[in-house]
């Protein structure tokens, strides 16, 4: 079952079009990231996902439920964790807590408190002020406002911006948790690394567009291929004249020389027919910063053309 389906939504601001007809589905039960550069639309189409906003065209379904339609109950099913913390320094982390249960109408409150503090190891910083919190602390009882109510799909907008490493490792731990307990996470972040080793599915935003989307594996193996070659440094000159004269192309890089795998195989074995040592030879893993950075500049460059 699918906890968000997006058909053909589109969103202007004036005469400035910021969604140009997005589709996009997230399964229930798994972490989704949307990805994209700053002013590509992802706050836009949140917005409009966390019934903050409504699209000018096309439909949106949360759980089944039309949130231009039916946005009480959407927002009783849904938590937003936006970038900017919306704590009470002057509260303690408790207090922030239960003015949050408060508010979604939670019975047993010091019980729900307990069991979210506990997941988020901020029992023992619960009575302290929260303006005396880590940067790490107040993103951590942040989140945990978000989980008050249990909803069953949490919107985490760039959720580790400016935390440290040791707190970023626990809070993908937590934001694996809550994908572990059946709920849906709609994740947007700057850092491709935490995509990658959070994200069941990704989509690329560009310029109000969904251009590239599917697993990590599945979106860098989309990547082209290539392999990089190494040879002795005596061999060199000698390497760049056979490869040259055999009509073989290639890209001098900084660790070596670049192939295409639709030449690779041709340059290695006809540098080795040439007696030219190989000292290394492999296939250059995709990351995805290499898969955004590859589909922001050929999208950039077609609206150039």
């Amino acid at each position: 079952m699918n906890a968000i389906e997006v058909r053909a939504v589109t969103k202007d601001f004036g005469k400035l079009a910021v969604l140009k007809g997005i589709n996009l589905d997230v399964k229930q039960g798994e972490i989704f990231t949307l990805l994209g550069a700053n002013g590509a639309g992802k706050s836009t189409l949140i917005n409009i996902l966390t019934t903050l906003s409504q699209p000018q065209s096309g439909t949106v379904s949360l759980m089944g439920l039309d949130p231009t339609k039916a946005g009480n109950h959407v927002r009783e099913l849904i938590s937003l964790n936006a970038q900017t913390a919306t704590l009470d320094g002057e509260f303690t982390g408790a207090e922030n807590l239960r003015l949050i249960a408060q508010l979604r109408g939670i019975k047993d409150q010091k019980v729900e408190i307990a069991a979210i503090a506990t997941r988020l190891d901020l029992t023992g910083f619960l009575n302290r002020k929260v303006k005396t919190y880590s940067g790490g602390m107040r993103r951590r009882l942040d989140i945990a406002m978000s989980l008050i109510g249990d909803p069953q799909i949490v919107f985490l907008d760039e959720p580790t911006t400016g935390v440290d490493p040791q707190n970023r490792l626990a809070l993908w731990r937590s934001i694996r948790e809550i994908r572990d307990a059946g709920k849906t996470v709609f994740l947007t972040t700057q850092y491709l690394d935490e995509a990658d080793a959070l994200s069941d599915h990704i989509a690329f935003i560009h310029d109000g567009v969904i251009v590239k989307h599917g697993t990590p594996e599945e979106i860098k193996q989309r990547v082209t291929t290539t392999y990089t070659l190494q040879v002795a440094p005596n061999d060199k000159d000698a390497a760049d004249q056979t490869l040259t004269t055999n009509g073989i192309d290639y890209t001098q890089g900084e660790h070596g020389i670049s192939l295409t795998a639709t030449n690779a195989t041709k340059a290695l074995t006809t540098l080795l027919s040439a007696q030219i040592t190989i000292e290394h030879y492999d296939r250059d893993e995709a990351d995805l910063e290499s898969v955004f950075l590859n589909v922001t500049n050929r999208e950039a460059a077609n609206e150039n053309a």
